[in-house]
């Protein structure tokens, strides 16, 4: 009479090793780019406040050239908090303003910027905002 097999054979666990293996060095490189798209949203939800005081700025005005920061609504540039390094308004003509975000180089993030070009086509039209900067290149934005 033959004995029952009990347990696993040597073998088998190295295979069940090697695809646990396999596995985890996919997944981790994909964890870590989900987690700092995550931090990367704290940089381009900053830039919220800038673009409403400009959009204000410049229905009330006719113009983007006195929408600067501090001045006429929009609110001061930001200053380093979280993963924010800075955010500033400049480039301003009649209509056209730029939003520069930049994140700060801590945590997975290397200092990437997040540019807003906000454009209209005259007064009183809306602006309209493109993406720009050096988190696309980085895909974090």
């Amino acid at each position: 009479m033959q004995q029952a097999q009990k347990g696993f054979t040597l073998i088998e666990l190295m295979i069940v090793v090697a695809i646990i293996g396999i596995l985890a060095a996919i997944a981790v490189p994909a964890y870590q780019t989900y987690a700092n798209k995550a931090k990367f949203t704290e940089v381009v939800s900053a830039a919220a406040p800038l673009k409403l005081g400009l959009e204000v700025c410049f229905m009330e005005q006719g113009s983007l050239t006195n929408c600067t920061n501090g001045t006429n609504g929009v609110p001061p540039a930001i200053g380093a908090t979280g993963y924010v390094l800075s955010g500033t308004v400049g480039g301003n003509g009649a209509l056209t303003a730029a939003i520069t975000m930049t994140a700060s180089s801590t945590g997975g993030l290397a200092g990437q910027t997040y540019i807003l070009t906000g454009t209209s086509a005259a007064a009183g039209s809306p602006i309209q905002w493109a993406k720009g900067g050096t988190c696309a290149a980085a895909g974090l934005c």
